[in-house]
């Protein structure tokens, strides 16, 4: 009986051992994730490319202002390669951020207010780690329409034809 307990305290040892735990000690730092994603919309503004793409995950997703644009971040590259050869590919300037931190603080997700040459537009997104670094797994960028302008707004876009993806 002695033998028996042994071999299954084994067993379960064994079984935790290779069980993934998080440290739910290390939550991110509010100031960190601030200064990253100011730093990635800088990137657009000061057309770095480099520093601007690489703030993706390797599967990171772009959703633009219109209904085809939905890109993973090698697609937003191809497609944005001639605004990055320019002195500013575009100028997002956030403000009003709320940053959310999963309780065990491995997702982070946010959104913030824009002044963007379209007027002011909502980005939202999820930051994971990869790399040990915060990337951004998912960014949809959406123009902030302010409600008493909708009947006009629908007006504009019912003359416009439907690209359904």
């Amino acid at each position: 009986m002695k033998n028996l307990k042994l071999i299954f305290f084994s067993i379960i040892m064994t079984m935790i051992s290779g069980c993934k735990s998080i440290d739910i000690t290390q939550k991110p730092d509010f100031k960190e994730i601030h200064a990253f994603l100011d730093q990635w919309h800088h990137a657009a503004a000061i057309a770095d490319e480099e520093t601007f793409f690489t703030a993706f995950t390797k599967d990171g997703i772009y959703i633009g202002t219109d209904p085809t644009e939905h890109w993973t971040a090698l697609e937003l590259k191809q497609w944005s390669q001639s605004a990055f050869e320019k002195t500013s590919a575009w100028a997002f300037t956030p403000h009003d951020r709320h940053i959310y931190i999963s309780q065990d603080g491995s997702i982070i997700w946010f959104d913030e207010l824009l002044d963007t040459w379209m007027g002011p537009c909502r980005g939202s997104g999820i930051l994971k780690q990869e790399d040990n670094q915060w990337k951004i797994a998912h960014y949809h960028l959406s123009v902030a329409v302010p409600n008493e302008a909708i009947p006009a707004y629908l007006k504009i876009i019912a003359d416009q034809p439907t690209d359904s993806p």
